[in-house]
C-alpha cells in the first residue's frame, strides 16, 4: 500500500510543478508500427545511399531500424571519403521514412487510456505538446484522425534539415520550451526510450518514463528519471486526484 501512495505522491508532485506536458509520440501516444520490425525500411534506405555513396560504413550496413539509420547515415556523411558526398541521400532517406509514417498512422490506434490521459491533463490546465523523432506531418495526421488535434499546442517533429537533431539531442525539447515561453523545469517530458530521458536531462525538463519493459525501467531509474510508469492509469489517477484537491 505504501508503494502505491508513494507513486501517487510523486506523480501528483510532478504534475503540480508542471505547466506543460511534452509527450513522445511513438510509445506514449501510439505504437506507430505496431511493434513490427522496420528492417525493410532501413534496407530501402541503404539501397538509396549505396547508389549515391558506394559501399556503406559497417555501422550503417548492420542497422535494421528505420529511424536509427537516419542518424547513422548522417554520421557517415561527415566522415572522410575519397570524393565529396552528396547530401541528396539524406533528404531522400528522410522522405522514405516520412512516407512510411504516413502509411502507418492510417492503421495506428492510441495506446490504452490515452484519451483519458489527455482529458485529465487538460483538466489541470496543462499545455500539451508532442516532441518526436517522427516527422510532424504524420503526427498531426494521427491526431486529426483521432479528433485530438485541437488538444495540442504544437508538434515538434524530426528536423529534416538536420537529422542529428533527433533525440537524444535536446533540439525538439528545447523548441517546445521556447514555443511555450515557460521554463524548462516547468515541463514534464513523458517518453518510453532512454533517448527521451537523455534529451529531457540535456534540456532541463523533468522526465516521466513510460515503459512496460522492466529492464528499460530500471535503466531509466538509474539514469535519473523522476519516475517510471508502465501505463497511463497512475498518471490519470494522480491528475484526477490533484484536480479534486484544488
Amino acid at each position: 500500500m505504501r508503494g502505491v501512495l508513494d507513486e501517487q505522491e510523486v506523480l501528483q508532485g510532478l504534475l503540480a510543478d508542471a505547466r506543460a506536458v511534452l509527450l513522445d509520440f511513438d510509445g506514449p501516444v501510439t505504437r506507430l508500427f505496431g511493434g513490427a520490425p522496420t528492417a525493410h525500411i532501413a534496407e530501402r534506405i541503404k539501397g538509396v545511399v549505396r547508389r549515391e555513396w558506394g559501399p556503406l560504413d559497417p555501422d550503417v550496413e548492420e542497422c535494421e531500424d528505420s529511424h536509427r539509420i537516419l542518424l547513422r547515415i548522417r554520421d557517415m556523411y561527415d566522415r572522410p571519403a575519397s570524393a565529396p558526398r552528396s547530401p541528396a541521400p539524406l533528404k531522400h532517406a528522410d522522405r522514405i521514412v516520412t512516407d512510411y509514417e504516413y502509411e502507418a498512422v492510417v492503421r495506428a490506434e492510441p495506446v490504452p487510456h490515452f484519451d483519458r490521459l489527455v482529458e485529465a491533463l487538460l483538466g489541470l490546465r496543462l499545455a500539451l505538446v508532442i516532441v518526436s523523432n517522427n516527422a510532424d506531418g504524420p503526427v498531426w495526421e494521427f491526431l486529426k484522425r483521432q479528433g485530438l488535434q485541437s488538444k495540442f499546442e504544437a508538434v515538434l517533429g524530426r528536423d529534416s534539415s538536420e537529422l542529428r537533431h533527433m533525440k537524444p539531442h535536446p533540439y525538439a525539447v528545447r523548441r517546445a520550451v521556447e514555443h511555450l515561453a515557460i521554463g524548462a523545469g516547468e515541463c514534464l517530458l513523458v517518453g518510453d526510450q532512454l533517448t527521451d530521458l537523455a534529451a529531457a536531462r540535456a534540456a532541463g525538463t523533468r522526465f516521466l518514463g513510460h515503459t512496460w519493459r522492466e529492464h528499460r525501467a530500471i535503466r531509466m531509474r538509474e539514469d535519473g528519471a523522476d519516475w517510471v510508469v508502465s501505463s497511463h492509469l497512475p498518471v490519470i489517477d494522480a491528475a484526477e486526484a490533484l484536480r479534486k484537491a484544488t
